[in-house]
């Protein structure tokens, strides 16, 4: 009894020594998250106002107070729209191909390693990609749409690969299932097995989002600076709130470094609204609601 006793009080105390390594790196994580959205928020909160929203920076000098970001803003917005439009759907019928048709064949193989590949490719290379191709070889002018195609090659592995992990979760019995009652598979992964996946899907476009939505170096690249309000991302240079950042905060005086911090609160507010809504369409859509 004294053994079984020892043996228990040694477990409690090695349970209750994990547990606090587990508190520490939890704490160890998050203060550096909370000091910096601290910085951002206490920083920014100086120009948040309705003129930085609604105002561009044109004929604004450079020491000049006032200014907004709504240029950089609708830029961002359809940047990353854009983007979402073509690396969504090529990367979700990839994911459908790797679990429902490669059955681990050569292909599938070989395009899961150009996936691994993709997912480790600095940004900046793929700015560089875009401009050396599409900008400097095809002659397409610096555009919102050239900074579009940057950040969809930098979310297109994201995309695959959490898609490709919620499909795999689909218990195979719902496929039998729907097998069985004589239904086509091209029919059965459309009506079972994505609803079934759904809210995983979209959580995964939405952390490829927020990856792509503050990248810089392939906008430095493709999209090119501007002051004045540009709502067609097919022509021209257009702003991107990342941009606005860097340009702001490069300039050595305070109004500036007061826009770049309010620039960065409103990216940060973007891309959290982005992921409410995401969050909400999931929640609407879930199979447990029946819709």
């Amino acid at each position: 009894m004294t053994t079984v006793q020892h043996i228990s009080a040694g477990r409690r105390v090695k349970d209750r020594l994990a547990q606090g390594l587990v508190y520490l790196a939890f704490a160890l994580a998050v203060v550096p998250l909370v000091s910096v959205l601290w910085l951002v928020i206490k920083n920014g909160l100086a120009r948040f106002d309705v003129e930085f929203l609604t105002h561009s920076m044109r004929n604004i000098g450079a020491r000049d107070a006032g200014g907004g970001a709504y240029h950089a803003i609708i830029g961002t917005l359809e940047q990353v729209l854009l983007a979402s439009l073509i690396s969504v759907p090529i990367g979700l019928l990839t994911a459908i191909y790797l679990t429902e048709y490669g059955n681990g064949g050569r292909l599938s193989r070989a395009i899961s390693f150009f996936v691994d590949v993709m997912t480790g490719v600095p940004s900046v290379v793929t700015g560089l990609f875009v401009l050396a191709f599409w900008i400097l070889f095809l002659g397409m002018p610096f555009s919102g749409l050239a900074g579009a195609l940057a950040l969809s090659i930098l979310m297109m592995p994201t995309v695959v690969r959490s898609a490709e992990e919620m499909l795999r979760l689909v218990p195979n019995d719902l496929r039998e299932a729907s097998y069985a009652l004589g239904v086509a598979k091209w029919r059965t992964i459309v009506k079972v097995v994505l609803p079934t996946a759904f809210t995983g899907i979209v959580t995964g476009v939405m952390l490829a989002v927020a990856r792509v939505a503050g990248e810089t170096a392939p906008l430095l690249l493709t999209v090119f600076f501007t002051d004045s309000i540009n709502n067609d991302p097919f022509s021209g240079p257009q702003m991107g709130l990342p941009l606005y950042v860097f340009d702001q905060a490069g300039r050595p005086n305070d109004t500036a470094i007061d826009r770049a911090w309010t620039g960065a609160l409103t990216l940060i507010l973007i891309v959290m609204l982005l992921n409410l809504v995401a969050r909400l369409i999931a929640w609407w859509r879930s199979p447990a609601r029946g819709r």
